[in-house]
């Protein structure tokens, strides 16, 4: 166990100095953010466009954000051949929740950039501002969970750019039915404890899925 904790520190720390060395993912994703948020200020107008819809607009500029930074988790190892090394010194569960951890803490900043500038650009009133946040990070959580193991699946395949976003929607809808729900509810003052039935719907689709990514990641990982 105590190994397996250090080979995740040890992954995640690679990681986070490899997007410190080029700052590619990062500022792609902020622009992205920041080019979406425009748009969509630009589109309305003076129009004042109402809160339910702006929910489900924070959550396609997160979710098409996540998918096209995400993508290339494992790619790098495959491109740059050294999987195989990771293969023969780490544990290969660390290798999963190294990179998770790693995407967890880029989702979760560029998401939190990305709900600042929707407050501020956009209008965005949160109400219910402790219960969105509870339900803004269950979100992404999930969300992350989910886009990293299907980004080791779509690493071996031969078309990466077109298969990653048809295979992680399907298996996202129920996750983003009952997150874009309940944010809009708190959105608008809903109490949080009132919404206990999408409380436990997400729990428990949060550790299906981790569970599920822990016991398939070895068979995809050594495939």
């Amino acid at each position: 166990m105590k190994l397996y904790f250090q080979n995740t520190f040890e992954i995640f720390r690679k990681e986070l100095k490899s997007e410190f060395r080029t700052k590619y993912v990062l500022n792609s994703l902020l622009m992205f953010v920041l080019i979406s948020v425009s748009i969509i200020r630009f589109a309305a107008g003076d129009e004042k466009v109402d809160n339910e819809i702006l929910t489900g607009l924070l959550w396609v500029t997160i979710f098409f954000a996540s998918v096209s930074s995400l993508a290339r988790t494992f790619i790098k190892e495959q491109d740059k051949d050294t999987s195989v090394a990771l293969k023969l010194t780490t544990v290969i569960d660390s290798v999963f929740t190294g990179k998770l951890l790693f995407n967890l803490i880029l989702s979760f900043i560029t998401s939190f950039i990305t709900l600042f500038l929707f407050a501020v650009i956009m209008n965005y009133e949160i109400k219910n501002l402790s219960g969105f946040i509870f339900f803004f990070i269950l979100g992404i959580t999930g969300l992350v969970i989910i886009l990293t193991i299907i980004a080791s699946i779509i690493s071996k395949a031969n078309n990466k750019g077109t298969l990653y976003p048809v295979l992680a929607f399907p298996v996202l809808i129920p996750l983003l039915v009952s997150i874009i729900h309940s944010t809009k509810l708190t959105a608008e003052g809903a109490e949080t404890f009132s919404l206990y039935e999408e409380v436990i719907i997400i729990l428990c689709y949060i550790v299906v899925v981790l569970t599920a990514s822990l016991m398939l990641f070895k068979f995809i990982w050594e495939d």
